[in-house]
């Protein structure tokens, strides 16, 4: 498609990209229950933890390859809106071959890989052993699992996100049906949970090359010197090695928040992690919208069309306001409802509602750091991302050693706040200059 046959960047547009990522986000969830229901009608709880904790431990190290979605969508959108067809090709064979590469290496490094996940988090013995078989047999499938995940950035770059649907439809379908099969039918425990990921990862990543199947029907793909052009891959690199970064500061915010937590004594733990599915679902239901953001506005930088970059920006961002709106008012209106039903726990239940309030501002705090994140993804403005997690990663430490000693809890969750206010502030005083770079020429 040619830059002047390029769609009218509308509220419908938005909402066609946006939609299907919605809908696929609220299929994850459903696996994760699916997976503790059939071993749970095993009458044991080693099983329920080995399922646990081999899939916590299995999606942890997926998840260090979570670049390789962002980094995809970036530089393929871009490579899009600049009417580049070729370079979109080979996109797609770079973003499978780096995912099959991980994947191997992962295979490779299995066995210091889980001992040093069960060293950081030891089970008991029984636990342990049914974890390991579970996790020896998901990890045959890391190349295809790792893949996906650059499929899936290829296809929300050219706004495809109803295969994206498709995809995560059939792997989650596969995996339940299999689940049932292996486990209630055949028997196979634990075990039976992980072959069906398995097969279904598999199935998936052959799913999603039939869905990519016009990009094979060319040359452009297999132009081995294009898609092994040292520059192209040096850049690539860098986008993902910038993202990899930002997402471990993340990630460190976010489990010393879990940590330091901990402290508090088991109720305000258990009241925490209750709340933090308040953010889950928020974070489930932003992420449509900053995927839209991601690929109008690489689309808008690759065709150096500033007007549509910042129409992009603003469409998306305006209905992630809305979307946020709707949530806090909700949170408000029913979090009280929620907290009963997700706990039975008298004192669970009066320390959730009393610190709901954080949960009620957070989809208006966190909005901007969400929508911007999509923004600078798109614009592969990477670096300005790692440099402003690093912030505010600093901010948050600082506010946790002053607020956490004086206020606890509370302390705790306005530090956790504040790291998203300042993520977003720092990302929008960079936001100029992102749209600057929309008036320069394209790099050779």
């Amino acid at each position: 498609m040619s830059v002047a046959d390029t769609p009218r960047l509308t509220h419908a547009r938005v909402l066609k990209i946006a939609f299907p990522i919605v809908l696929s986000n609220a299929t994850v969830p459903i696996l994760g229950l699916v997976d503790t229901a059939v071993v749970g009608q095993l009458g044991l709880p080693e099983p329920i933890g080995a399922v646990g904790i081999g899939a916590i431990v299995i999606t942890g190290i997926y998840w260090i390859f979570g670049f390789l979605r962002m980094g995809t969508t970036g530089l393929t959108s871009q490579a899009h809106g600049a009417g580049d067809a070729l370079e979109v090709a080979a996109m797609l064979s770079r973003a499978v071959m780096i995912g099959v590469a991980g994947g191997l290496a992962l295979m490779a490094l299995q066995l210091p890989v889980f001992r040093l996940a069960f060293w950081l988090s030891p089970a008991s013995a029984e636990v342990e052993t049914l974890a390991q078989g579970y996790m020896a047999i998901r990890i045959w499938s890391a190349p295809a699992a790792i893949a996906i995940f650059g499929l899936t950035g290829w296809l929300i770059a050219l706004e495809r996100t109803r295969a994206v649907l498709v995809l995560q439809v059939w792997m989650n379908g596969v995996n339940i049906a299999l689940d049932l099969w292996f486990v209630l039918g055949l028997d196979w425990g634990v075990n039976g949970v992980a072959f069906a990921t398995f097969l279904a990862e598999w199935s998936g990543l052959a799913l999603g090359l039939w869905l990519c199947r016009d990009a094979f029907g060319g040359t452009a793909w297999k132009d081995w010197p294009r898609v092994f052009d040292r520059v192209r891959l040096i850049r690539m690199a860098k986008v993902n090695s910038d993202i990899l970064l930002r997402s471990l500061m993340l990630q460190a915010m976010f489990m010393s928040f879990l940590f330091l937590g901990a402290d508090f004594g088991d109720v305000p733990l258990a009241a925490n992690q209750i709340l933090l599915q308040f953010l889950e679902l928020t974070a489930y239901a932003l992420d449509g919208f900053a995927f839209a953001a991601e690929a109008l506005v690489g689309q808008a930088l690759g065709a150096r069309a500033r007007d549509r970059l910042r129409r992009g920006a603003m469409l998306t961002s305006v209905w992630g306001l809305g979307t946020c709106a709707v949530l806090s008012l909700a949170f408000l209106l029913l979090g009280p409802q929620i907290i009963d039903i997700m706990t039975t726990a008298p004192e669970v239940r009066e320390t959730a509602k009393l610190f709901l309030i954080y949960m009620v501002l957070v989809p208006i705090l966190a909005l901007p750091a969400w929508m911007l994140d999509g923004i600078f993804i798109g614009a592969t403005r990477t670096a300005d991302m790692r440099n402003m997690a690093a912030v505010s990663l600093v901010v948050y430490v600082a506010a946790v050693l002053v607020l956490v000693p004086a206020y606890g809890n509370h302390g705790l969750w306005i530090a956790f706040l504040v790291s998203f206010v300042v993520r977003g502030l720092t990302l929008a005083l960079r936001y100029p200059a992102l749209e600057a770079e929309a008036d320069r020429p394209a790099a050779a």
